[in-house]
């Protein structure tokens, strides 16, 4: 068992090219209108909810971090305080557990919020629980001893790339007999038939190695996990007060091979059909007007799919990607609303979107690959995500607080 401490490139855009970026969504109001921004800062005051929004749309530059001598993230007037959202995608995640690795260690950067989904949601408690059990160093440390035990856990699973799965490339398991077995089963049976006690190594290995009594008092970031309630029909926000294990498992309930999981009698799956991950809680309740997607799924490919598996994989991404689609449809909309000189009397908010993804690694993999835990593989995933984030921040951290780096109309509309 593993003690619960208790004390506390990327891909190239119009932007990269050399082009200037349009401004991205939700902006501040123009100069001419500070009188009537500080009335309605006054007035919003009353509201959470409304205070949230003004007061962030009015914020010049980054989103400074305030000065804490107790806090285990970086101070000083130099450091760029932004958001990230990180997509779901099983073992996929491994490729965010690298960026997160690259961030925690950088001096100049610190987090102001995360949403996640599935795997994203799993690596953003982690996050949550490392930074307030303990520091930085504790954290990165954190997220690798929990990935090195979910391969350990896998390793006595029939799971298994084949040799000549191997023989392909890193990754896929399409050849795999167990995968194969699965697969078939997951057709003709319901896990409610074939896994009716819910069994789950996910749960029991993140509940040994999170404590979400600590969690739920989180003061260092601000934490939203999503799910997509059964019944309803729409994506279900997890905070930092109503968070637990079970919101957990439920974002990463795969209603194909695990039952639903029940909240206060609402049946939950994967936050992945209907945010993955959610913006909008990033939008509404942090100052930060930097979001840093970490994108898994890809949405270009190369070539067109032909076989039963690739047909199967692509209508797996494009599922997954359909929520992200709409958010960053809506973050234009109101962008361009923005530009042609409306603002709400600073209540709409522009936000600074950039991406860090793999595209060229990701579309060479399929969804088989996402059950594959081999340490190999986690490895060679983080190893990616942390040499993006490397390049990315290289060339792009003086954009943090003063524009976007991803072009939203090229990249998703």
């Amino acid at each position: 068992m593993v003690s619960k401490p208790r004390t506390a490139g990327t891909r190239k855009s119009k932007t990269q090219a050399g082009k200037t970026p349009p401004k991205p969504a939700y902006a501040k109001p123009s100069a001419a209108k500070n009188s009537k921004a500080k009335a309605s800062k006054a007035k919003a005051s009353k509201s959470n909810a409304s205070a949230a929004k003004s007061s962030s749309s009015r914020r010049q530059g980054a989103a400074p971090a305030p000065h804490n001598p107790c806090s285990p993230w970086p101070q000083g007037q130099d450091v760029k305080r932004i958001n990230v959202a990180l997509q779901g995608g099983g073992a996929h995640g491994a490729l965010t557990w690298g960026v997160l690795d690259r961030l925690l260690e950088d001096d100049g950067i610190s987090i102001e919020g995360i949403s996640g989904t599935s795997a994203g949601a799993v690596n953003g408690v982690l996050l949550a629980y490392g930074i307030t059990a303990g520091d930085r160093a504790f954290t990165r440390d954190l997220l690798r001893r929990f990935w090195r035990r979910i391969s350990e856990i896998a390793a006595t699973s029939p799971l298994q790339p084949t040799p000549f799965d191997r023989m392909l490339g890193i990754g896929r398991m399409d050849y795999s007999p167990a995968f194969m077995a699965l697969d078939i089963m997951s057709r003709l049976f319901s896990p409610y038939q074939f896994n009716a006690l819910a069994l789950n190594p996910l749960r029991d290995t993140l509940d040994e190695f999170v404590d979400f009594e600590v969690v739920k008092h989180c003061k260092e970031v601000k934490l939203f996990v999503s799910a997509t309630s059964v019944k309803r029909g729409r994506v279900k926000i997890f905070g930092l007060e109503e968070l637990s294990l079970d919101a957990v498992m439920a974002s990463a309930c795969l209603p194909f091979l695990q039952p639903a999981v029940e909240i206060d009698g609402e049946p939950y799956w994967d936050g992945g059909y209907m945010g993955n991950p959610a913006i909008f809680p990033l939008i509404y309740h942090t100052d930060s007007r930097d979001v840093l997607l970490i994108q898994l799924n890809p949405i270009n490919i190369q070539h067109t799919p032909k076989t039963a598996q690739e047909i199967l994989d692509r209508l797996n991404t494009l599922t997954f990607n359909s929520s992200l689609m709409r958010e960053m449809r809506a973050i234009k909309f109101v962008t361009d609303i923005i530009d042609d000189g409306f603002d709400d009397e600073g209540r709409l908010k522009r936000m600074l979107m950039h991406v860090i993804d793999a595209e060229d690694v990701m579309d060479d993999l399929g969804v088989s690959s996402k059950l594959n835990a081999d340490w190999e593989f986690l490895q060679y995933l983080h190893k990616i995500g942390y040499e993006r984030t490397e390049i990315w921040l290289s060339e792009n951290r003086d954009a943090l607080g003063e524009r976007s780096t991803m072009d939203i109309e090229e990249m998703y509309l």
